[in-house]
């Protein structure tokens, strides 16, 4: 058995163990094919990230799970990986060449993309340290890159399958256009903004008439491209001029004036609506009923474009908005401005406001995949927690749109499709192909955009298993048992992976999707430099340690509103760690002259019908078997949060505030062989189940120790290896703690036992309140007096008094029967069961010095609650004052009152 150290120390334990788990080959699953299988997919972080918050709290959740999967006996594979990130990885490299006065226009495409390949080299590896670092259990063998060759096969492969079966198609539409980053973006990529707007009132004159259309807009810059106004045809304001044509402000084009129900609503605005089919979805739509001029004005750059009058080229959309109104003023044609709340759109990667605008764009039409997607989820082949985010996948999966996949972009998969000058076609491959596959030319060029990044991210699953090779891996590790990961994502990732694992794997990518909630900084706000409010987990391991964040982020996982950081807590976790160890270290320093085997012979005839533990091992051996099925229960409901506070409060609340403490009567001198063998063994197994129970939380400090405890031949290497305990009674099974206390008589004495101790507890805990009542020091002697009828607690009293006196510190403790006098001046506490619990005052406290005191007390308090009676009764006061100041006066003032009555109730105990 190894030494442990008189302090823990996280870092180099955590680096040497680490290297240790992993060059032993333990991440790795075995080779027994008759074993259950539990598949996890880690979400690839960008391959040129740093850890932060979120991907600290999925790497514990599904460490935690893993870990907990391989010491229940299943085959655990969790596959590790990064993405490329399309635009993320683009714009970083585009900031750096900018240093050097360059652009990616300048370097052109191939000398681009050698630069991006080595800021990736250069910058990659640091976040797989990272999980390292904290511990993640992954099978590094098994890595994947989403541009490594193996991600690229099955891109190509899957883009190809999805074109031959029509579900990918090229067509001229309005996207949304990232004006920054210059490429496409699917709707999920847009984040919509409720801001503070206007509605212009502008009046379009009707041709052949003195009369005027007024239309009210929300973007008057964009009239300049307008093709027609819109009206309802049933509007009797305006049913009489469907077919005429007005003229357009600014630029005299003569426009039509059609009917269209679908586009226009009666009761908004002036109930006449501009129509600009080139930037607008609705719109868009609108003209293709009624063949529109598509007229854009509005370019790639986000400027005012060639087809715009002279006067507004080259101007930004905001500059451009001034400008036109500023004209329609001066014309006489702005009617009104009216203040207008808008829904803007704002893209998720550069914060710009996005413009919609016509493009040719490769699309998949999800609709055919997103059927069994859906199903998957009904029938309950897939589950979703927490339960209520079913809704949201349900409600986006039925109203889903086609997904523009093309992105203007040179970093990432580009569209194995070639374009023919000869005779315009398209010939899409797997291989790079010499010739048009319609007419033979062979002038062809690939096109130049590349797929959405979630594109092959929909792919993760079934490519971090080699697919489309029907590998070993593929057939028996796919489908996955879990993807944990940010709620935010469950349209852009997981709605896809679903899809396309039905599509291309034959069944769903997991069978339970676990989502946790965003980790907000300690102001309840989402991090952001900006803020200065960003948490960064390296640096809270390199403080507190792994274990410590693990253990605090674990406590966390159950929350699904946001997660608000607390530092203090995990320094509170720390000292968590810190009482773990040395509880152990009290563990090993009580083994002298122990025999793990004699313990185990011992069980062996305890099992037969020999009475080996006393009350408070049995306690603690029953407790240790309901704990493990209420963790293990907690795991299974995916409730770490529950299953990380059962297991706190089990061993600091029982385990070392009680047991440890009853254990060292077995020391003293005078205690038999037989009880400090026990004992002993009583200490050594509940240890061994805790650190087992611990182990998927906080890995490393749980494994330090157990490598410092007495094993039998035969057992694990490692803690990790280890089989997870649980709650069943099996004679026949391995473990030490399933002992004779089960079987049997012996089973009787364990709930008996098990009544005892909490009732010791409860007596210690009245005891100890009611000294700290009256300030007496804790390590004050004082007589007690227990006064019950029941026959049970009276025994315990009597065969326990020698603890009771110990753990409370007590001169003594006496037993009355219900009907017995006590003393006139006393305290007492009433615990479970009507038991008694008494502290005579005289000779402990001086009572006039005690009543002097209260009595000065509540005078203070009394003064203190008139000023805050007066405060509160200010109506001008509270009109002015903060609700959260209010709050606490409030708040205060009924503490007083509570101390008050305490203080009362206290002095009638002393007589006065």
């Amino acid at each position: 058995m190894e030494e442990l150290k008189s302090v823990y120390e996280p870092k180099a334990a955590e680096q040497r163990l680490y290297r240790w788990w992993k060059d032993r080959g333990y991440f790795k699953p075995s080779q027994d094919a008759s074993k259950p299988t539990y598949t996890v997919v880690l979400p690839p972080p960008n391959v040129t990230g740093r850890l932060h918050m979120g991907h600290a709290l999925t790497a514990t959740v599904q460490d935690c799970l893993v870990r907990w999967s391989r010491m229940s006996g299943m085959d655990a594979l969790w596959l590790p990986g990064t993405d490329h990130a399309g635009i993320a990885t683009q714009v970083m490299v585009e900031r750096q060449i900018a240093k050097e006065g360059l652009t990616r226009h300048d370097l052109g495409r191939e000398k681009f993309l050698e630069r991006v390949w080595q800021w990736k080299d250069e910058h990659s590896g640091i976040i797989d340290r990272q999980h390292e670092a904290i511990g993640a259990s992954l099978d590094w063998d098994r890595y994947r890159f989403t541009m490594d060759e193996v991600s690229s096969r099955a891109v190509r492969e899957a883009f190809c399958q999805l074109h031959e079966q029509g579900l990918i198609y090229r067509a001229f539409r309005l996207i949304n256009w990232d004006y920054k980053s210059h490429t496409a973006l699917s709707d999920l990529e847009v984040e919509h903004k409720e801001v503070n707007g206007h509605l212009w009132h502008i009046a379009y004159p009707v041709e052949g008439t003195d009369d005027t259309l007024v239309v009210a807009t929300t973007r008057p810059e964009t009239m300049l491209g307008d093709t027609g106004v819109a009206v309802h045809p049933e509007d009797p304001r305006y049913k009489h001029l469907i077919g005429k044509r007005v003229r357009l402000p600014l630029t005299e084009r003569s426009i039509p004036i059609v009917g269209d129900a679908i586009l226009v609503d009666m009761e908004f605005g002036t109930g006449a609506v501009k129509v600009t089919p080139a930037h607008d979805f609705n719109d868009f739509e609108t003209g293709k009923r009624h063949d529109l001029e598509l007229i854009c004005v509005i370019d790639k750059d986000g400027k005012i474009g060639e087809a715009a009058p002279e006067r507004y080229r080259g101007m930004s959309v905001k500059e451009a908005r001034e400008a036109v109104v500023a004209a329609l003023e001066a014309a006489g044609r702005l009617v009104k401005i009216e203040d207008h709340k808008l829904n803007v759109g704002y893209s998720q990667r550069t914060g710009v406001v996005v413009e919609p605008l016509p493009s040719d764009q490769w699309f998949v039409d999800v609709a055919p995949l997103a059927k069994p997607a859906l199903e998957a989820v009904k029938s309950g082949k897939t589950t979703i927690y927490p339960e209520r985010r079913t809704a949201d996948y349900y409600r986006w999966m039925e109203n889903i749109h086609d997904w523009c996949i093309s992105r203007q972009l040179w970093w990432g998969h580009r569209i194995p499709a070639w374009h023919c000058s000869e005779c315009e076609g398209i010939t899409v491959a797997r291989e790079d192909p010499s010739a048009c596959q319609h007419c033979g030319s062979k002038d062809i060029e690939q096109d130049p955009d590349v797929l959405d990044t979630w594109f092959s991210s929909g792919l993760w699953p079934l490519t971090c298993l080699r697919w489309p090779e029907q590998s070993v891996d593929l057939e028996r590790f796919y489908p996955g048992a879990l993807m944990e990961t940010g709620w935010d994502i469950l349209f852009f990732w997981v709605a896809r992976m679903m899809m396309f694992g039905i599509h291309f794997g034959g069944d769903v990518p997991f069978k339970t999707v676990f989502l946790h909630s965003m980790v907000l900084g300690e102001d309840g706000q989402k991090m952001s430099k900006t803020k200065g409010n960003v948490v960064d987990p390296v640096e809270l391991i390199e403080e507190y340690g792994a274990d410590s964040l693990r253990f605090y982020l674990a406590t966390m996982a159950g929350q699904d509103q946001g997660i608000i950081f607390s530092r203090a807590r995990v320094q509170g976790y720390r000292n968590f760690c810190n009482k773990l160890w040395n509880a152990a270290r009290f563990v090993r320093m009580n083994l002298e002259g122990y025999d793990h085997g004699a313990f185990r012979a011992r069980v062996e005839q305890a099992r037969a019908g020999e009475r080996l533990f006393g009350r408070a091992d049995a306690w603690i051996l029953n407790r240790a078997l309901t704990v493990a099925g209420e963790v293990n229960q907690h795991l299974g409901d995916f409730r770490l949060d529950r299953a990380a506070h059962t297991l706190y409060q089990f061993v600091w609340g029982e385990y070392c505030d009680w047991y440890l403490e009853l254990s060292k009567a077995s020391f003293f001198e005078g205690a038999s062989a037989d009880v400090r063998l026990a004992t002993q063994g009583t200490l050594v197994t509940v240890l061994d189940v805790v650190l087992r129970l611990l182990h998927p939380i906080i890995p490393f400090i749980t494994e330090e120790i157990w490598q410092a405890l007495p094993r039998v031949e035969g057992e694990a290497e490692s803690l990790m290896l280890a089989e997870y305990p649980s709650a069943r009674v099996d004679p026949s099974g391995p473990f030490v703690w399933e002992t004779a206390v089960y079987f049997g008589r012996w089973a009787t004495f364990a709930t008996e036992a098990c009544k005892d101790i909490e009732e010791l507890t409860s007596i210690v805990t009245a005891a100890r309140s009611l000294k700290a009542t009256f300030k007496l020091s804790p390590g004050k002697r004082v007589p007690l007096l227990v006064r019950t009828d029941d026959v049970a607690t009276r025994a315990m009293v009597e065969a326990l008094g020698d603890q009771i006196v110990r753990l409370a510190r007590l001169s003594e403790v006496t037993l009355l029967a219900a009907g017995d006098a006590i003393p006139r001046e006393v305290s007492t506490e009433v615990v479970h069961g009507g038991v008694e619990v008494i502290l005579p005052l005289a000779g402990v406290v001086d009572l006039d010095a005690e009543r002097a005191r209260l009595r000065k007390e509540l005078e203070k308090l009394g003064k203190d609650a008139a000023k805050l009676d007066k405060k509160l009764s200010n109506e001008r006061f509270l009109a002015k004052a903060p609700p959260e100041v209010v709050a606490k006066d409030r708040a205060r003032r009924a503490e007083i009152a509570g101390t008050v009555t305490t203080i009362e109730s206290m002095l009638t105990t002393l007589g006065g």
